[in-house]
């Protein structure tokens, strides 16, 4: 059997050189001639049956090497993957160092590994739990939420308020020239400050059924089209019709016909609930989010280049627009930082899940395919299946979100004063 020998690059990169035996390839020239000539099709002879001689005769002998080298190889590296304990980042790139009769001898793999950590102490870091008290408004609003839903769309005699539903006919310039987007007929709109540029709609507010404006409405700086960012546009406003939302009344009627609840009292006590568990999770991921922080402060290793290259190309992804080479660029130099955190972090994670034992068992991951199977209404069957080779990427997130429970839990949290809450 070969063996490797080790060269060590740099801290994430080593060069592993391993020869191919005859024997090890005479084998796996058998393996692939067997493989090959099950498909060979040769006058006088069956499927299947073409002696080799023949076979290479017919299709040359690099057919049966070319294949037998393809499949060796990989296996080869991965022994000597395996011999001196590697953690490959990427695929390795190979250099041939010695043949014989055209067939590959020795090889020089050059292979980007993951980093050795020794990890900083992990257990007891100190973090803060912010306060989850809900208040009674914050009741109040999400009660008036459900009530909108099942609101009406009333028509009222009376000038536009904030919060109306109007129909409007509206022509925008700057500068005296139409610009793209700027204009809509009989659109219906909610008015809201939060749903157009500053000054639309309060501009909006007032005006009656039938009556023409100039309205003045400024475009943030920070606004996506760069055209537009920071000027001042001037609108021609019609106003068709005003219509206001008549709420149900918020009653025990109410509460059965928007929940399983018997009374509004029992809704609002529900909605306590529910909100104080959004409340709950947000105040722990606030607490990963402070561990996390602490954890990339006090530990330091080099980070595998392709791992931050990739992470960056993700990030890109979820950037808006396509931005140009020389934008591109400048984009990609930006965002590295976040990039080496978020590798940073999940190399993090991955060392004290090994260091505790923490794995995706096979009742997390069935756990995990029926929380998706509820989420998509799929059977849990059929949602394995479809996620085929990602089912290694869910268990990759089973493993991240233990590990980050198991950090929380052994951390030393301190409780945010909670202010007082009438129920």
């Amino acid at each position: 059997m070969s063996s490797s020998t080790l060269t060590q690059i740099s801290p994430t990169q080593v060069a592993l050189e391993f020869t191919i035996t005859d024997a090890e390839l005479a084998a796996a020239e058998d393996r692939a001639f067997r493989s090959l000539v099950k498909s060979a099709r040769l006058p006088g002879f069956r499927k299947g049956k073409v002696p080799r001689k023949v076979f290479e005769q017919a299709y040359g002998r690099e057919a049966v090497t070319g294949r037998a080298v393809d499949e060796v190889v990989p296996e080869i590296y991965a022994r000597a993957v395996r011999e001196h304990s590697l953690e490959p980042v990427k695929a390795p790139e190979l250099e041939v160092l010695e043949e014989a009769e055209g067939r590959p001898t020795r090889l020089k793999a050059t292979v980007e590994i993951r980093p050795t950590i020794a990890l900083a102490p992990y257990r007891g870091i100190a973090a803060t739990r912010p306060a989850i008290a809900v208040t009674d408004e914050e009741i109040e609003s999400s009660l008036r939420a459900l009530g909108r839903e099942r609101a009406t769309l009333v028509p009222v005699d009376r000038p536009a308020h904030l919060g109306d539903i109007v129909t409007l006919d509206y022509e925008g310039a700057i500068d005296g020239a139409p610009f793209e987007g700027g204009s809509g007929a009989r659109e219906v709109v909610e008015l809201s400050e939060t749903r157009f540029i500053p000054g639309f709609a309060s501009g909006i507010a007032g005006m009656r059924v039938g009556e023409t404006k100039l309205v003045e409405a400024r475009f943030p700086d920070e606004y996506p089209a760069a055209e537009l960012a920071g000027k001042t546009a001037t609108f021609t406003v019609t106003l068709h019709e005003v219509k206001e939302l008549e709420l149900p009344p918020l009653d025990d009627d109410f509460a059965k016909a928007v929940s399983e609840n018997q009374t509004v009292a029992e809704l609002r006590q529900d909605l306590r609930r529910r909100l104080e568990a959004v409340a709950a999770g947000r105040g722990r991921r606030a607490i990963a989010n402070a561990v996390m922080a602490q954890l990339l402060a006090v530990n330091d290793f080099p980070l595998p280049e392709s791992l931050v290259e990739s992470e960056i190309d993700r990030l890109l992804e979820e950037s808006a627009g396509a931005p140009g080479d020389a934008d591109r660029a400048e984009l990609r130099a930006s965002l590295r930082t976040e990039a080496e955190s978020r590798v940073k972090g999940g190399l993090l994670i991955r060392e004290i899940a090994k260091a505790e034992n923490i794995a995706a068992t096979p009742a997390d991951v069935a756990a995990e395919l029926e929380a998706l199977s509820r989420r998509y209404g799929q059977p849990a069957a059929r949602i394995r299946q479809a996620l085929g080779n990602n089912l290694l990427s869910l268990m990759d997130g089973i493993v991240r979100n233990k590990t980050l429970d198991f950090l929380i839990d052994n951390a030393a949290i301190s409780d945010e004063e909670t202010p007082q809450s009438a129920s």
